[in-house]
């Protein structure tokens, strides 16, 4: 798939405001600090489109950007950052259940997780959460560039294992960085096949 536009749309917090759903859409979210925007923006290759920072918690909303004018790029707010209220973590809650579940035109949520670190009971939550609920996922390991092969081979596995022991079958994994542009070609090849079937059951 060739990037030839991308635009944001509109931020919001109610996914009833959200664009109309006529076009497939989507999500990318992960733990704080993942390199959720860096990972979008080495997939559309503009380094200024999703706004990256040193501090986590910087996504708030629900942001939609529109790729080709074919479909939502869906940048979703890092879960598991502490430093929030306990009323600011229910509306967190309540902003992404409505999302994830009522969002009719969600074609996959991409679940960013950290290659370099062992797994996190917080990312296997909400990975549980998405199964549970029916919502179709794929798990992207970010910042493979970060450590040794071996290293990051072997954070993998732990979390294949980890996550086994909920799971009959393991959702799609792949890995990244949005250093050197690996796991672009293949997760935007994933998204193009996904837009055809949007097409074919439209």
């Amino acid at each position: 798939m060739n990037i030839k536009s991308a635009v944001f749309v509109v931020s919001n917090a109610d996914h009833r405001k959200c664009p109309p759903p006529q076009k497939p859409e989507y999500a990318f979210v992960g733990r704080s600090n993942v390199g959720k925007s860096s990972l979008i923006n080495m997939l559309t290759a503009n380094g200024k489109l999703a706004k990256t920072s040193v501090q986590p918690g910087k996504t708030q909303l629900i942001n939609h950007f529109e790729i080709n004018g074919e479909w939502y790029l869906v940048d979703l707010p890092g879960y598991g950052y502490a430093r929030i209220s306990k009323q600011q973590r229910e509306k967190w809650i309540k902003m992404m259940k409505g999302y994830l579940l009522e969002r009719e035109n969600l074609m996959c949520v991409f679940v960013l997780v950290d290659s370099r670190i062992p797994p996190q009971e917080i990312d296997i939550e909400f990975i549980n959460f998405l199964g549970k609920n029916g919502v179709p996922l794929m798990v992207i390991f970010t910042k493979t560039d970060k450590n040794k092969q071996r290293e990051t081979m072997h954070n993998i596995a732990s979390f294949k294992r980890r996550l086994m022991q909920d799971w009959d079958e393991l959702p799609q994994m792949m890995l990244s960085s949005s250093v050197t542009g690996y796991g672009r070609e293949q997760i935007l090849q994933t998204i193009d096949e996904m837009n055809q079937n949007f097409a074919t059951n439209d």
